[in-house]
């Protein structure tokens, strides 16, 4: 199904990913799975979120490749969350994209600053309808995380997000459960047999 675009009106004067703050080059495959749409508010239409989640992501990640810049999706963390989008810079930092595409879902996930102890970087990825106004309240800490808006054709970076190191120790930890997971799903994706086998 065709996606139509929902950033019409959002102005990309600035060359994309031109932010410092980021780093280029993002190391591992791209494969979608659909974010993991958490609220604890039941009104939500989470056919619609879906499909508008995908969108947000697949904008996310072609503004990332233009970039040399690659992720997993809905990468599984410890503690049992998931990250919509995570991947690895060129030197080497964890970067996670958490999606969000309606309001009540926004609000209503209160967990979302455990994400902050498996990056480096830490994005909100916003539908382009969201109001952003709640992106600049201290619930948000916007001192601690980047702001990303996408439909399902492009994405632009609103805010960088700034550098809040791991300890080494740590980054090496998530950076090799992202290389298996991205060794996984690429064997699984040739030959669907093994995905009995490993984590995803």
């Amino acid at each position: 199904m065709a996606c139509q675009p929902i950033l019409p009106a959002i102005a990309r004067s600035a060359p994309a990913f031109a932010h410092p703050a980021i780093g280029l080059g993002l190391f591992l495959i791209c494969s979608y799975a659909g974010p993991m749409i958490e609220s604890a508010c039941p009104t939500v239409d989470t056919t619609t979120d879906v499909r508008a989640a995908h969108a947000v992501a697949r904008g996310i990640a072609r503004l990332f490749a233009r970039n040399d810049i690659w992720c997993l999706t809905e990468m599984p963390l410890k503690g049992g969350r998931r990250a919509d989008l995570m991947g690895i810079d060129a030197r080497g930092q964890v970067i996670i994209v958490e999606i969000k595409v309606s309001r009540a879902d926004l609000l209503g996930d209160a967990k979302w600053p455990d994400y902050l102890d498996h990056c480096d970087r830490f994005f909100w990825g916003l539908a382009a309808h969201l109001d952003r106004a709640v992106m600049e309240t201290d619930a948000f800490r916007p001192d601690q995380c980047g702001v990303i808006v996408a439909d399902g054709y492009d994405a632009e970076i609103l805010r960088p997000a700034p550098l809040l190191p791991l300890a080494a120790a740590r980054r090496k930890v998530e950076v090799e459960r992202l290389a298996r997971a991205a060794l996984r799903r690429q064997v699984v994706a040739s030959d669907p047999a093994c995905a009995p086998r490993g984590e995803v």
